[in-house]
């Protein structure tokens, strides 16, 4: 407790600093003797460049730009993962993903990844006396195997810390295409039950490979099984026709579930992890985003996303509690632009870089695979600044918990609140960053890949991948791009980095067989 009452003095005085420089504009200091709310809003394969706030100019974000120019925009902010899974299991529990077994992509049916025993977040939090809730992608699995769907599935968020759940099981592009509160699929007619199979189609079930002529959005590669609402998926279900969801209102309704959570529990503090799955495939815009952007689907549902966070903070400040809310903003790993549907994402990109001068993208070693956008937001009690600290998703466990006096991770995370409350621009000294259970070491300003058999590019999505058969050696102050590997001609400061890395990572960081310095 004496944590809270420390940490809430340093914020009483800065949020006084605060309404001192902004009494002009009639904003007003407010008391936060009590624990604040905490939202994390969590996008979907947004990449560094894709917000106005960090230099994107053919598309423009204004509600992401007033949390990130009111806050700390963070320029060295991370996702652990250059992948979906990964990066969530870290956020959640704050422990690296590589020292879990199986944190990889996972199909729709796995069974849940975090251990029902393990802290997490909320589960932290609730023991402050937090309400915590999601709404929005959950990807982290259900159940223990062989998940009926039609019968309470569990276990699953609520039993790792959420005390309420409204959650899409896997991915937009995965069966089953149901949502599921608390464990149940909404709107399951008991007389139509639904059925998932991974390896094999049902009989009579049409498919994206065989049947396009049923299809609204067409595969490129990877999504050529079970249709539903004209859009073929990874996996095969039959049944549940009543609890389907409709993919171009989902925006809306996950928007809808967090503003209905946030007014059932304003009168006490909670945490929501508002999961949004933009811009995740497939794109599918309500009819109101369409066209806006002039880049296609991908464009238009991050304007939608921008829009549905501005109406999600608008709903905050009407309820009188904008004031008390610290916000995080952020996303789960870099950009992809055609993975898996033909939706124009390469064809109408134009002038625009989604990875904002970074190298690489989803599924890579390089900066754009794990560096996103990263703010936070806390009105009247963080100052705006531009913060150079490095982050990491990671860090949110232990941050939180000396917010609140709960007990930090005993893990991996860190406690940079000082950095998250933009009281300090100091970070962390070093980050293991990984993709598809790959592994490289960001320590200061360098960037040290080991060698990886593979390919070098990803030609489906076409992302370079970071693999080499040397190591690569980067310095991102002078090199942001990535683009002159300095291994050869700095190789004490390889050694150095290697065997501090080795100290965390272990031999073998996610190759084959153990790799040594030539």
């Amino acid at each position: 407790m004496k944590r809270r009452i420390t940490v809430f003095v340093t914020i009483t005085l800065l949020g006084f600093l605060a309404a001192c420089n902004s009494s002009q504009s009639g904003e007003s200091n407010v008391d936060n003797s009590t624990p604040p709310n905490i939202v994390v809003i969590y996008l979907d394969d947004l990449g560094y460049g894709d917000v106005s706030a960090y230099g994107a100019t053919q598309i423009i974000t204004p509600n992401i730009d007033k949390l990130a120019n009111g806050g700390v925009r963070f320029t060295q902010g991370y996702a652990t993962s250059a992948t979906c899974t990964p990066s969530r299991y870290a956020l959640l529990t704050g422990q690296y993903p590589w020292r879990k077994k199986g944190a990889e992509i996972l199909p729709g049916t796995a069974p849940l990844l975090i251990d029902t025993a393990q802290e997490t977040i909320p589960k932290m939090l609730r023991k402050q006396g937090y309400h915590t809730g999601i709404v929005g992608k959950w990807h982290l699995g259900l159940g223990s195997g062989n998940v009926d769907w039609n019968q309470n599935i569990s276990p699953g968020p609520n039993q790792v810390g959420f005390d309420y759940a409204y959650i899409m099981a896997a991915t937009q592009d995965r069966v089953p295409t149901v949502y599921i509160e608390n464990g149940k699929v909404e709107n399951l007619d008991p007389t139509d039950p639904i059925q998932i199979n991974y390896k094999e189609n049902f009989e009579g079930e049409p498919t994206g490979k065989d049947n396009p002529e049923l299809l609204k959005l067409t595969w490129h590669h990877g999504h050529n099984n079970s249709i539903v609402n004209g859009i073929p998926r990874i996996g095969y279900m039959t049944g549940g026709e009543s609890a389907k969801w409709k993919d171009e209102d989902m925006a809306d309704n996950f928007l809808a579930h967090a503003q209905t959570y946030v007014k059932g529990h304003k009168d006490e503090p909670f945490f929501l992890y508002y999961a949004m799955q933009q811009p995740h495939v497939p794109r599918t815009p309500h009819a109101r985003f369409v066209g806006k952007s002039g880049m296609g689907p991908r464009g238009d549902v991050i304007l939608e996303a921008d829009w549905m966070i501005g109406e999600f903070v608008k709903t905050l400040e009407d309820e009188g509690i904008l004031e008390n809310t610290l916000i995080i903003l952020t996303s789960d790993n870099g950009p992809v632009l055609n993975d898996g549907y033909n939706d124009q994402s390469v064809e109408l990109l134009g002038e625009h870089d989604p990875r904002g001068g970074l190298r690489g993208g989803k599924y890579s070693l390089f900066e754009a695979g794990t560096r996103v956008p990263f703010i936070s937001y806390w009105k009247g009690n963080i100052l705006p600044v531009v913060s150079d600290a490095l982050v990491s998703q990671l860090d949110l466990y232990s941050s939180l918990a000396e917010l609140t006096g709960g007990e930090p991770s005993s893990s991996d995370s860190q406690n940079f609140l000082p950095a998250l409350l933009g009281q300090s621009k100091d970070g962390r000294d070093n980050l293991v960053l990984e993709a598809t259970s790959r592994t490289a070491f960001r320590q200061g300003d360098w960037v040290m890949i080991p060698p990886y058999e593979g390919n070098s590019v990803n030609t489906q999505v076409n992302i370079e991948l970071g693999n080499a058969k040397e190591f690569q050696l980067y310095n991102l102050t002078e090199d942001q791009a990535q683009q002159v590997n300095l291994a050869d001609q700095n190789s004490e400061k390889l050694q150095q980095m290697l065997t501090d890395f080795e100290a965390i990572r272990g031999k073998g960081y996610g190759s084959t067989t153990p790799l040594e310095l030539k």
